[in-house]
């Protein structure tokens, strides 16, 4: 199986300690996002885990530590955009984040650290030329430290549309994208080496050459573990969403990096910090403790290793 860690909160960022204890253990609780009294119990036997996928946005705490997944496969989903202090107010700067791109990337191998320029945004200062500009500023720093740029545009879900209102933020116009698209195509394509996808099928740019890609990827899965493995579409994303099946050991509304266009925390700052209060790095759930009305159910865990291939 694979674990993903995590679409809903930096567990690299803010969560190392409590992951690496979860890896000791051999298991992780993860609560129902419908439903939190619905426990379930997720194994990390590294017999079942083919491979995890980290989202993060400042892996740094967890670098000098990955030394204690020698049993395990993994790569990094690393999203690093230009926005600053202005809209992502809990980051170091783009600078210091270009260098934790590169340190993580000599330790652990270039084609296992994904770059992600997401979500592409814009208003009076953010606009085409600003992302023309700071594309190409990024992409020249992490040439030689990645194999992908994985783009995203901005969803205006609901619940986030009071928070970036009040920048002016608005999905970008069609001839926005076009721009963008065409001047990040001419960037890549003075770095043969570097692959550029979308994040998902919802903007088409197969015409400029960008294909829809996959973040969970099935094809660099394999190649990461050297096997080949049998997976579907992953049924709990959106149709949109072409990755494979994996686990979300995360836990919305816990992610401290302050993101204004954020999905994972609704806009509710004010719970996320509750949250932290709660968390306690030894507990087997992020985000609290168990309690007696919990329902725990054990999630049924196996390999997705083909053993019906030849090497022949």
């Amino acid at each position: 199986m694979i674990i993903s860690a995590s679409r809903r909160t930096d567990i690299p960022a803010f969560y190392s300690p409590w992951f690496f204890n979860r890896i000791k253990e051999g298991y992780v609780l993860v609560p129902n996002p419908f439903n939190s009294k619905m426990i379930s119990k997720v194994s990390l036997n590294p017999a079942v885990i083919d491979c995890i996928v980290f989202w993060t946005k400042n892996p740094a705490p967890m670098i000098e530590k990955l030394d204690k997944l020698e049993d395990y496969k993994y790569y990094f989903q690393f999203t690093l955009n230009p926005y600053g202090e202005k809209l992502e107010n809990n980051l170091p700067s783009v600078a210091k984040r270009i260098d934790i791109f590169k340190r993580l990337s000599d330790k652990i191998g270039r084609e296992k650290v994904i770059w992600r320029y997401d979500p592409i945004l814009t208003n009076e200062e953010f606009n085409v030329s600003f992302h023309k500009e700071a594309f190409a500023r990024i992409a020249d720093g992490l040439k030689d430290h990645t194999e992908k740029c994985m783009l995203g545009f901005i969803d205006h879900y609901q619940h986030i549309r009071t928070a970036v209102g009040q920048f002016n933020i608005k999905p970008p116009a069609k001839e926005e994208i076009e721009e963008i698209a065409v001047s990040f195509r001419q960037t890549m394509d003075a770095y043969p080496t570097l692959q550029l996808d979308t994040c998902t099928s919802k903007v088409d740019l197969r015409h400029l050459n960008i294909p829809a890609g996959l973040c969970v990827d099935k094809e660099l899965i394999e190649r990461i573990t050297g096997y080949p493995i049998l997976a579907k579409k992953d049924k709990n994303q959106r149709n949109i969403c072409n990755c494979i099946e994996s686990i979300d050991i995360g836990t919305y509304e816990s992610c401290l990096n302050g993101c204004i266009y954020c999905y994972a925390i609704k806009g509710n700052y004010n719970s996320v910090e509750y949250n932290m209060k709660k968390h306690d790095k030894h507990s087997p759930l992020l985000i609290g403790n168990l309690s007696e009305d919990d329902v725990v159910k054990e999630r049924d865990m196996k390999s997705l290793r083909n053993g019906q291939y030849s090497l022949f």
